[in-house]
């Protein structure tokens, strides 16, 4: 069928066209909205439910990779306290373990998004992220430790007018910005770029965790770092999707039977030559 054609002054028209454009452009739109509504649906990417998990056989979990002794590489393989004991967590589910290896910053953002299962790197429990995320029960007591050259600060008095290097996305480093009398606070992507560059005198402290400071006093001796006082003391947990009760619940009863067959003292004495515990 040809459409009729009328030429008038200032133009051609069509006098069918106008509402067969009109059509033409609905059905368009109508095939982008639902591509659209297709694409969010398939992206769209909701909480595995405990029974999901279960029926799957696997858990999906994620650590930063770069906190020696709890999450680390030896070569290509990740270990560590906190690996090692997910693994045997999960063991007592009857699942295995699936690891990602991200950023320490980027953990409990994926976490929101449901894009793994647990976020487990020593994460110290706060009412800020527990407005946004499930903990578990905590798997260990640690805190926040000052480390610097020869020991020179070792007091949060010492802090005074002094550079500080701390790790991007832990709660020391928000702590630390509210603390009066700090010259500066410098935040790296990865812990051991603030231990570098309290070692190279770029800063004149480090703040970390103290169990991490430990180990990395006892590998590089010659560094000259030494340990000063506990600033922040903190509960260590996994992370889990706000309002994932049943993994939570799930989870709590893996960590409690490791607990009481050996299982964690085991790990705790092989990385840190005692029980890390919480003691309350």
């Amino acid at each position: 069928m040809v459409a009729r054609i009328a030429c008038r002054r200032g133009g051609c028209s069509n006098p069918g066209f106008s509402g067969f454009k009109t059509g033409l452009i609905m059905n368009l739109l109508r095939s982008v909205l639902a591509g659209v509504c297709v694409a969010l649906a398939a992206s769209g990417v909701q909480a595995r439910s405990w029974a999901d998990i279960e029926k799957s056989g696997t858990l999906i979990a994620a650590t930063g990779g770069d906190l020696k002794p709890f999450n680390y590489f030896e070569g290509k393989q990740l270990t560590g306290f906190e690996v090692e004991l997910t693994d045997a967590i999960a063991r007592k589910l009857g699942l295995k373990v699936e690891w990602k290896v991200l950023s320490f910053d980027s953990l409990l953002a994926g976490l929101q998004r449901d894009r793994w299962d647990l976020a487990i790197s020593s994460h110290g429990i706060t009412e800020e992220r527990a407005k946004v995320v499930d903990f578990t029960n905590p798997h260990y007591c640690g805190g926040a430790t000052i480390v610097s050259k020869d020991g020179k600060v070792a007091k949060a008095a010492d802090l005074a007018g002094k550079t500080v290097a701390v790790q991007t996305g832990t709660t020391y480093l928000e702590r630390l910005r509210k603390m009066d009398g700090i010259g500066s606070v410098r935040n790296f992507p990865l812990d051991r770029d603030a231990r570098a560059a309290t070692v190279s005198g770029r800063a004149d402290a480090w703040v970390t965790d103290k169990f991490v400071a430990m180990e990395a006093i006892k590998l590089v001796p010659d560094s000259g770092l030494k340990q000063g006082e506990i600033l922040f003391p903190e509960r260590m947990a996994g992370a889990m999707s706000k309002g994932n009760t049943e993994l939570v619940k799930a989870f709590n009863k893996g960590l409690a039977e490791v607990m009481v067959d050996g299982t964690y003292e085991k790990l705790s004495k092989k990385y840190f030559d005692q029980d890390i515990r919480c003691k309350d």
